[in-house]
């Protein structure tokens, strides 16, 4: 899979993820992926292997919000193996707030699949949101 197939893959998952259809983007995922979320929030760390990202990252963000996050891609940028997404997101909380939080995710992928994925994100509007 070259550069250019794999923004596209990005861009269609986060489309998709739009409508409330998570598969296009998750199923970018390998297995075995790294998933690292910078600062000191409660979801900040590593995560090894999608049943650790479901379990301990998206589900209980997924108890958080109501609904799900619409994310708006502004940039890609590809580079041999990698593929850097800067973009910006807007969902409602169930406790009746907003998580309207900006991003940058660098994906390192490995054939068709995502093996590793650094996100750099505010944290301040994470913390604002979900608490510590």
């Amino acid at each position: 899979m070259n550069a250019e197939q794999r923004k596209q893959k990005i861009r269609d998952g986060f489309a998709a993820l739009a409508a409330g259809d998570a598969e296009p983007l998750m199923g970018n995922f390998d297995d075995n992926v790294q998933w690292t979320i910078i600062g000191n929030t409660k979801f900040s760390g590593t995560y090894d292997g999608m049943q650790d990202v479901l379990a301990r990252l998206l589900g209980p963000l997924g108890e958080l919000l109501d609904g799900h996050l619409h994310i708006t891609v502004e940039n890609l940028i590809a580079d041999g193996d990698y593929v850097v997404c800067q973009g910006h997101g807007e969902s409602r909380t169930k406790a009746g707030g907003t998580y309207n939080n900006v991003y940058c995710w660098v994906y390192r992928w490995s054939g068709d699949k995502i093996v590793a994925l650094t996100e750099y994100l505010d944290t301040e509007v994470l913390t604002a949101s979900f608490g510590r």
